[in-house]
């Protein structure tokens, strides 16, 4: 059955009217007015009743997974103007994963909080969001739903396969496969090169299901892109009928006043936690989808990613948990299909609104795949039971561990004691950030061997800072050469959604916050127990007890001076990754354009 259609708002309700048509205060709308029309706009767009659109953009030849949004761009402005809109392009700061230092995740706040005062204070009526790149789209969304204005999410959409001597290359995790062989002495420096740049073929975001590829899925999954626009190869026609498309819609979505608070309710969040773990989504994705839903006003944890996810199958046959890449996936029919086979298997909530007026249900019923072997059916998965683990002990309060991307190898050495099954213990070797770990990784003095675990501390939002991508240690180059590929590895810092490991991650709280991994020394021993949710250090509680008053007394765990103002203010008020390392006091500020209405005059 159709979606009854939304009421129309007149256009005496528009949020533009009150800076370029407002006989109240005619002093004030020839101020804003007169500036506007300088550079060829007219007074008939302005004050003609159309709605303004802003179309943040997020490329630029700083961003390169993004810069196509720089095309693209023109085909949103045209689909609002087909609509009878008006659009206002404006620049996001820029961030870009493997460009940025000493963190791209150091930036998400910052960008948040500067498109929040654009789409607050400047004259916009709706907004679409051109993201792709990793922080981009939380970064937008997080601003979206706290000023709450009508707004719509494009991606700029993975680039195509990746191909090196007859093999599929894909961003990101090949890096991972390539480093390995580079550490055995199979390949040289020149070959690791020529190998890791194979898999960028062209314009677009990564091509595995890594942190792009799952944030934007997720973001149509919340109902905040439009149906079936996520896995869209960049170069495709299709991307660009989707952007003009996208420019249509926001227009619609203005008239219906239909706003980030219609969409994110908490049925939205937990159908994006099922569809995370049915494509294999990025361990960041608790994060940013965490701090969404506090800046919406959603109650949303780690513990909720457990239960609502954990027992959803694999379904998508991708990289890094699988063999395909983004092209495959798109032909195969996107999340869409996807989506299909969890409706139908009864795990999401069909009736969730989506941007485009209809329901999930309404969007997804029978939009089945055509072909197999890259979107499993429901009942003949990849994996069974493939969501997150959130761990928990004197460890950390919590940490995050994927499934569906344990190896064979893994489960085989750490995981298949009859005797002590899904558990294992091990004696620790501690890195103070990744510098440690590359200068110490290939002592023979630590004598790391196969039931060594690897701790990375001093790498969370605080210590690093931002929370850097550096937890996914390699084992040393002695071990890898005699077939021993991955090692435990528990951290306080991320790890690249595009990274096949499956490491314990975003522990929380961090090092630099008095977390237990604050206290590890060396030669100690910890117990991860997958059944009982629980990473402990085994210590006697006096001798924990003791570390702890010494690393008070230390004046706690020291970390890098700060280098940029920015820097020193997010140390100083950053949540914890658990947390969606949101500012603190930021969750106070929501949906400001009805709580607040529009800001004072500036003259």
């Amino acid at each position: 059955m159709a979606q009854t259609p939304r009421p129309r708002i007149d256009a005496s309700r528009l949020r533009s009217r009150l800076w370029f048509d407002n006989p109240d205060n005619p002093g004030m709308t020839a101020l804003y007015l007169e500036r506007y029309l300088n550079f060829g706009l007219t007074v008939g767009e302005l004050r003609g009743g159309k709605p303004l659109i802003g179309i943040a953009q997020t490329g630029s030849d700083l961003s390169p997974c993004n810069r196509h949004h720089l095309e693209l761009a023109k085909r949103v402005r045209e689909g609002i103007t087909a609509a009878g809109g008006v659009a206002f392009e404006f620049p996001c700061h820029p961030i870009q994963e493997t460009g940025k230092r000493p963190t791209a995740s150091l930036d998400r706040n910052l960008a948040y909080l500067s498109l929040v005062e654009v789409l607050y204070g400047y004259p916009l009526d709706g907004v679409v969001l051109l993201t792709g790149c990793d922080k981009t789209m939380p970064a937008c969304l997080m601003a979206a739903a706290t000023v709450n204005i009508p707004t719509i999410s494009l991606n700029v959409g993975p680039m195509l396969n990746g191909w090196s001597r007859g093999e599929r290359t894909g961003s990101g995790t090949v890096v991972w496969k390539a480093r390995e062989r580079h550490a055995a002495g199979d390949i040289d420096y020149q070959q690791f090169l020529d190998i890791v740049a194979s898999s960028a073929p062209s314009t677009g975001h990564c091509n595995t299901m890594g942190t792009a590829s799952t944030m934007n899925a997720l973001a149509e999954a919340l109902g905040m892109a439009l149906p079936g626009s996520a896995a869209i190869p960049a170069p495709y026609r299709e991307r660009g009928q989707a952007a003009y498309a996208t420019g249509q819609r926001i227009v619609d979505m203005v008239w219906e006043d239909l706003k980030p608070s219609d969409i994110l309710t908490r049925e939205a969040f937990e159908n994006a936690i099922v569809a995370n773990t049915a494509i294999g989504g990025s361990t960041n994705a608790p994060i940013h989808i965490n701090a969404i839903a506090k800046l919406i006003g959603v109650p949303l944890s780690c513990d909720d990613w457990e239960r609502v996810g954990y027992d959803i199958p694999l379904l998508v046959n991708m990289q890094p948990a699988g063999q395909y890449l983004g092209e495959e996936y798109y032909r195969a029919g996107g999340l869409p299909a996807v989506m299909s086979e969890l409706l139908e298997a009864g795990k999401l909530h069909g009736e969730a609104l989506t941007c485009n007026g209809r329901t999930v249900a309404e969007n997804c019923q029978g939009a089945h795949t055509w072909d197999r072997d890259v979107i499993k059916p429901y009942g003949e998965p990849m994996r069974e039971r493939a969501g997150f683990l959130n761990l928990k002990g004197s460890l950390f309060d919590s940490a995050i561990m994927k499934t569906s991307v344990i190896s064979r190898e893994f489960y085989d050495r750490y995981l298949a004691n009859p005797e002590d099954p899904y558990a294992f213990e091990g004696r620790v070797v501690v890195f103070d950030g990744p510098e440690d770990y590359h200068h110490r990784i290939d002592d023979p003095a630590l004598e790391i061997d196969e039931h060594t675990v690897l701790i990375m501390r001093g790498a969370g939002p605080i210590g690093y800072p931002g929370a850097a991508e550096v937890v996914n240690m390699q084992p040393p180059g002695e071990l890898i050469r005699k077939g021993v590929l991955s090692l435990p590895c528990i951290g306080d810092g991320r790890q690249s959604g595009t990274s096949g490991t499956p490491s314990i991650l975003n522990a929380s709280p961090e090092a630099a916050a008095g977390g237990g991994l604050a206290l590890l020394q060396n030669g100690d021993r910890v117990r991860i127990d997958l059944n009982k949710r629980t990473a402990d250090i085994l210590l006697p509680e006096e001798e924990i007890a003791r570390r702890r008053e010494d690393l008070a007394a230390r004046g706690g765990y020291a970390y890098p001076a700060s280098q940029t103002p920015w820097q020193a203010i997010q140390r100083a008020m950053v949540d914890q990754l658990s947390e969606g390392m949101i500012l603190k006091g930021s969750e106070a500020f929501q949906r400001i354009a009805q709580t607040h209405g529009v800001p004072r005059d500036n003259h």
